[in-house]
């Protein structure tokens, strides 16, 4: 199956929502298409984040990845935080993800950040074997930490 994978937009976002659903879903969330219609314009229209897009041969929405900017102060360097990354049923097992992951390298490395940043349920074994494919690195240097604001 042929796809692309390319920058998102606001017209994108009826076609992009049911995908973040299914996404949150899959991270124990109710569904609720609203909600993720309103998150997703929300941060394309504020320019918070950055949306990559995979869509089929009949331009359909296969798979996103979603991507937050930040920086290292230590190096004075801009990174990318990889928060969101998704591909349908339908889809899976036709490199969508690879592609997606792909473009959102080539995307570092024309803003010239100096990394990305993810993380994943230590129960998601197949989202671990797609990164450390790619080179990600498991983190043994520092401890990360949340707090929940409620």
């Amino acid at each position: 199956m042929t796809h692309t994978v390319r920058y998102a937009h606001l017209d994108d976002i009826n076609q992009l929502a049911p995908l973040f659903d299914a996404y949150r879903v899959f991270y124990q969330q109710e569904s609720h298409l609203q909600i993720a219609y309103n998150f997703l314009q929300q941060r394309l229209a504020l320019n918070e984040s950055v949306i990559l897009i995979a869509t089929n041969a009949n331009n359909d929405a296969i798979g996103f990845i979603q991507l937050y900017p930040s920086f290292c102060s230590i190096s004075a360097k801009r990174i990318w935080i990889l928060s969101d990354l998704f591909v349908s049923e339908a889809a899976r097992g036709q490199r969508v993800s690879s592609a997606l992951m792909e473009k959102a390298r080539l995307h570092a490395l024309q803003t010239s950040a100096i990394r990305l940043e993810l993380s994943t349920a230590h129960t998601n074994n197949r989202a671990q074997a797609l990164y450390e494919s790619l080179g990600y690195q498991l983190d043994i240097t520092y401890r990360y930490y949340a707090l929940e604001i409620q």
